[in-house]
C-alpha cells in the first residue's frame, strides 16, 4: 500500500538548523575501515572487461580509425593536480583540460581489402588524447598527453604509419580545442603555450582584504554554476593557463603566427585564406562560467603574406551575466559562427531578431562572403530559436529551429545562393514525438574538411538517418528523400535480431551501406552491406569479450499508469532463470523526464536487440548476484493543457513506480516486498522523493543527486521557474523537507568533485545529516577525486561493492517488514 502523501513544509527552525549545521559529516567510528573495498569477482570482470574500439570513417571513406580504449585509470590519475578555474578544470602539469578521455593506440583499417595498419612511434604507456583525420583523408593528427605537456602528432595512413611530432613546442587544450586540420591538409592550426610566459602567479601569502562582490539594483540571475573564479589570483591562473598563441604550423615544422591571448575557438576558412578567432576578454565574472565572458570573434589573414592580420570584427560581446533562465532564452548578439562549408569564405552567424527581448522567439541566419566588406545578407527569417544548418550547395541547406518550452521543431530548405527565394517547409513535427521523427540530414566531409549534404547521384535527394523509435522498439533506418516531391523512400531498415546502424552510404556504383551490426549476445562490429543482395561483408572482427551478463534475458515490456498514460521498460533477468523458479528481488534504475503530451511521454525507448553491454555503472552488474534488474522504466512527468510538469511530480512520479512494481510482481519475476530503487543525479533525486512519500520499496540507492531545491534557486532540469515564483513546487519537490518521512534505508554516494551544475557534493552531505539527525537509517559515501560520473577503478569498485552489500543487506536478505 502507498502511504497517505503528506506535502506539509516542516517547521521553519528545524529547516534553520539543517541548513546552518557543522559542514563536517561523522561516519560511524570503525566502519569497514577507510580503505576502498572490491565486489564479487564477477562484477569485477564486468569493471575490467575489454572495451570495443571507437571507430572514425575517414573523409575519403576508404579507411576507419580505430582508438583503442584503455581499462578505467586509477584513482591515482584522478589525483593529479587540478585547477577549477572560470568553470573549467585544468591540469597545470599538462595545460590540458583534466578529467578528458584518452586512448592507448591507434590502428587503421582499409575498408576496400581490411588492411590493418598500427600507428607505431609511440612511447610504451602512451595516453592518446584527440585524433582528428586530414581532409584529405590520407593523415591523422592527434595529441600524445606527456607528464609535463601536450606534443602534436601526425601518422600518414598511405606511406607508413609512423607518428612524427610536428612541433618542439606543447600545445595549450586548457580552453578547450588544441588543433585542427588546415583545408589543404598541408598543415594544421594549433594552439601553443607562449614561448616567453613567466612563472605561475604566486598566491599571496596573507589577505590584503575581503573578497567583495557588490549588484547594484540589476537583476542578474544565474544557475548554479561550479568550480567559478573567487579571486584576483584566480584571475591570474586563469589568464597563465589560458593564454596562447595561436599558429600554423606546415608539416614540415614551419610555424606561421596568427593571433594570440585566451583563445577559446578557431576554425579555418574552406579555402584556407582566412581563419576565424574568438578570444576571451576582461572583465571576467565571478558569478558566471567562462563561456559568459567578454568574447571577441574576429576574421583573421592565414596567407603567408598578411599572416594574422585582422580582417574583419564580426563582434565584441560584453560580459553576460545577465542570464535569462527560459529555456529558449539566448546570449544578447551573434552567436553561433561557422563557415559554409560549401563555399569558399562565407561566414555564418545567427542573432536574434532586432527589437525582440532574447527571451522572445526569433532568429536571423547571416552570411558574409569574402572580401567581408559588403552588407551581411539575411540567409534565414526563423520564428522560433535557431539550431543548425547542413549545407549543401547554392540552392539547397537544411536550417532547423526549434522551440524548448513547446517542444517543436521545424526544418526548412533554405536557398544560400538565392536568399529572395521563399524557403520551403520540410518538416513541423514535436520533438518529444519519437515515432515520427523522421531521422536527420546525412552529411560527408568534403576535400576541404567542411560537413555538406550527402546527395544522390542525380543531385536531387539527399538521405535521412534516424533511430527508427516503434512500439517494437527502435530499428534505425535510412532513406532518400526527394527535396522537390518532399517524399521519403526507405532504402533500409535494421531487422531482428540484429540492431544495426547506419555509418555511410556508398551510392557512387552499386549502393553500399556502412553499418555497425550487434545483437543482444555479440559486440559491435562493423559491415559493408550491399542494398540490392543484402550481402554483408565484415570490415570488424571485434571478438566478443568475456561478459558476465551476456546470457541474460532482456526485453522490453509495455504497462499502463493508472491514468492511462504508456510506459516501458527493459528487464533483465538472470541467466538460466525461469519464472517457475520463484520471485526475485529486483533493483529498479530509473530517471525521470518531463513531456508535454502523454503520447509522446508513453512512446517506446530503446531495443531489445542491443548488445547487453558488461558496463559497470548502473545496475546489470547485479544481474551477476541473483537480481532482477528493471532498466529505465519511464517516469514521464507530463504537463499538458497549459500545466507546468512538475505541478504534479510527486502524484505522477508515485503513479509510473507504482505500475512499475504491479507489471513485474504480475509477472511473478520480482516479489514486491523485495524491490530496491536506485539512480543517479536527477534519478538520485527520484529515489529520495519516492522513499519520502512511499512504502514501496525496501531500499534505495541514490548517486550524485541534489536534495534541496532551495540550494539551486533559479531552475533546474527542465524548470525554468524560480523559486520565488513557485515556492510550493519547490518546496514540494525537495526531499530535504521530508527528510523525517524517510524510514526506507537509503545509501548515497557522491563524488568529491562533482562539478555538475546543482549537484554539489554539500547536497548529500546535508541530506545525510537531517536523515541521520532524524533516526533514519542511511549510509553516506563520498569518493575522493570523482566528478558527477565515476572513472577510477578503485572508486567504481567500491561504489559496487557498497551497493551490493546494501541490497544484500536490506533487499535479497531483509525486504520491506523483514
Amino acid at each position: 500500500m502507498t502511504k497517505k502523501h503528506d506535502f506539509r513544509l516542516p517547521s521553519r527552525a528545524f529547516a534553520l538548523s539543517i541548513l546552518f549545521a557543522t559542514p563536517f559529516v561523522v561516519f560511524a567510528a570503525g566502519v569497514d575501515g577507510t580503505r576502498y573495498q572490491t565486489p564479487a569477482q564477477s562484477i569485477v570482470d564486468m569493471v575490467d572487461a575489454p572495451l570495443i574500439p571507437q571507430t572514425s570513417l575517414s573523409p575519403s571513406r576508404d579507411w576507419i580509425m580505430l582508438l583503442e580504449r584503455p581499462a578505467l585509470p586509477p584513482v591515482a590519475e584522478l589525483a593529479q593536480p587540478e585547477l577549477r578555474l572560470a568553470g573549467l578544470r585544468i591540469n597545470p602539469r599538462t595545460n590540458d583540460q583534466s578529467r578528458t578521455g584518452q586512448t592507448t593506440g591507434i590502428k587503421l583499417i582499409k575498408i576496400a581489402d581490411r588492411t590493418e595498419k598500427t600507428v607505431t612511434g609511440l612511447p610504451a604507456g602512451a595516453r592518446i588524447g584527440e585524433a582528428q583525420w586530414s581532409p584529405d583523408g590520407k593523415r591523422v593528427a592527434f595529441t600524445l598527453v606527456r607528464e609535463a605537456g601536450i606534443e602534436l602528432m601526425v601518422a600518414d595512413a598511405t606511406n607508413g604509419t609512423v607518428a612524427k611530432r610536428v612541433t618542439d613546442r606543447p600545445l595549450n587544450g586548457a580552453l578547450g580545442r588544441s588543433f585542427v586540420w588546415h583545408s589543404d591538409s598541408k598543415a594544421l592550426l594549433a594552439n601553443l603555450i607562449p614561448t616567453a610566459r613567466g612563472g605561475v602567479p604566486k598566491a599571496v601569502a596573507v589577505a590584503s582584504g575581503p573578497s567583495i562582490q557588490e549588484n547594484l539594483g540589476r537583476r542578474n540571475a544565474a544557475r548554479t554554476y561550479q568550480d567559478l573564479l573567487k579571486s584576483p589570483h584566480d584571475e591570474a591562473l586563469f589568464e597563465y593557463y589560458g593564454s596562447s598563441e595561436l599558429v600554423s604550423i606546415a608539416l614540415d615544422g614551419k610555424i606561421l603566427p596568427l593571433a594570440a591571448g585566451l583563445i577559446r575557438w578557431f576554425q579555418p576558412s574552406p579555402d584556407g585564406e582566412f581563419v576565424l578567432v574568438q578570444t576571451i576578454k576582461r572583465p571576467y565574472s565571478y558569478s558566471v562560467p567562462a563561456s559568459r565572458f567578454p568574447l571577441k570573434t574576429e576574421i583573421r589573414d592565414a596567407r603567408d603574406a598578411d599572416a594574422g592580420k585582422v580582417i574583419k570584427v564580426l563582434s565584441d560581446l560584453p560580459l553576460a551575466e545577465d542570464e535569462e533562465l527560459d529555456p529558449d532564452a539566448v546570449r544578447k548578439g551573434p552567436r553561433q559562427y561557422v563557415w559554409r562549408g560549401d563555399a569558399n569564405a562565407t561566414i555564418t552567424w545567427v542573432q536574434p531578431i532586432e527589437g525582440r527581448r532574447n527571451t522572445i522567439l526569433g532568429d536571423q541566419l547571416y552570411g558574409l562572403a569574402s572580401p567581408f566588406e559588403a552588407e551581411p545578407q539575411v540567409l534565414a527569417k526563423l520564428d522560433l530559436r535557431y539550431q543548425t544548418t547542413y549545407w549543401g550547395r547554392d540552392d539547397v541547406a537544411i536550417t532547423v529551429e526549434g522551440a524548448r518550452k513547446t517542444r517543436r521543431t521545424v526544418a526548412w530548405r533554405i536557398f544560400p545562393g538565392d536568399p529572395s527565394r521563399a524557403p520551403v517547409k520540410l518538416f513541423d513535427r514535436s520533438s518529444e514525438d519519437r515515432y515520427g521523427d523522421p531521422g536527420t540530414p546525412v552529411t560527408e566531409s568534403n576535400s576541404r574538411g567542411g560537413r555538406v549534404l550527402n546527395f544522390s547521384p542525380d543531385g536531387k535527394s539527399i538521405y535521412l538517418l534516424g533511430s527508427g523509435a516503434s512500439p517494437e522498439g527502435e530499428r534505425p533506418f535510412i532513406d532518400r528523400y526527394d527535396l522537390d516531391a518532399r517524399e521519403a523512400k526507405r532504402l533500409f531498415r535494421s531487422e531482428a535480431p540484429h540492431y544495426d546502424t547506419p555509418m555511410a552510404l556508398f551510392d557512387n556504383g552499386p549502393m553500399k551501406l556502412l553499418l555497425q551490426r550487434e545483437s543482444v549476445s555479440e559486440a559491435p562490429n562493423i559491415y559493408l552491406r550491399d542494398l540490392a543482395s543484402g550481402g554483408m561483408q565484415a570490415v570488424t572482427r571485434f571478438a566478443t569479450p568475456k561478459n558476465p551478463v551476456a546470457n541474460v534475458t532482456k526485453e522490453v515490456i509495455r504497462y499502463k499508469r493508472k491514468d492511462g498514460v504508456e510506459l516501458s521498460a527493459n528487464l533483465y533477468l538472470p541467466a538460466g532463470y525461469r519464472v517457475q523458479d520463484g520471485p526475485l528481488p529486483l533493483l529498479m534504475w530509473a530517471y525521470p523526464r518531463e513531456f508535454r503530451s502523454a503520447e509522446a511521454a508513453g512512446q517506446v525507448s530503446g531495443s531489445p536487440y542491443r548488445y547487453v553491454r558488461p558496463s559497470f555503472s548502473g545496475p546489470l552488474p547485479f544481474l551477476t548476484q541473483g537480481y532482477a534488474v528493471l532498466d529505465n522504466p519511464t517516469m514521464p512527468i507530463v504537463g499538458e493543457g497549459g500545466k507546468e510538469p512538475n505541478d504534479t511530480y510527486l502524484p505522477q512520479l508515485i503513479a509510473s513506480a507504482e505500475a512499475a512494481i504491479d507489471e513485474v510482481v504480475r509477472r511473478g519475476v520480482a516479489d514486491r516486498s523485495k524491490i530496491a530503487v536506485g539512480g543517479h543525479s536527477y534519478g538520485a533525486f527520484m529515489v529520495a522523493n519516492l522513499l519520502a512519500h512511499t512504502k514501496l520499496f525496501a531500499a534505495g540507492i541514490a548517486e550524485s543527486g541534489a536534495y534541496n531545491r532551495t540550494l539551486t534557486p533559479f531552475g533546474f532540469q527542465a524548470e525554468d521557474r524560480t523559486f520565488w515564483n513557485a515556492r510550493d513546487v519547490y518546496s514540494q519537490m525537495s526531499p530535504f523537507n521530508y527528510a523525517d518521512q524517510i524510514k526506507t534505508p537509503l545509501l548515497m554516494i557522491h563524488g568529491e568533485a562533482d562539478s555538475n551544475t546543482g549537484t554539489f557534493p554539500l547536497q548529500s552531505e546535508r541530506f545525510y545529516q537531517a536523515i541521520r539527525g532524524l533516526g533514519g537509517t542511511a549510509r553516506l559515501v563520498m569518493l575522493p577525486y570523482e566528478d558527477h560520473g565515476y572513472r577510477g577503478r578503485e572508486s567504481v569498485l567500491h561504489r559496487l561493492w557498497e551497493s551490493q552489500r546494501w541490497l544484500d543487506k536490506y533487499v535479497k536478505n531483509g525486504g520491506k517488514g523483514g
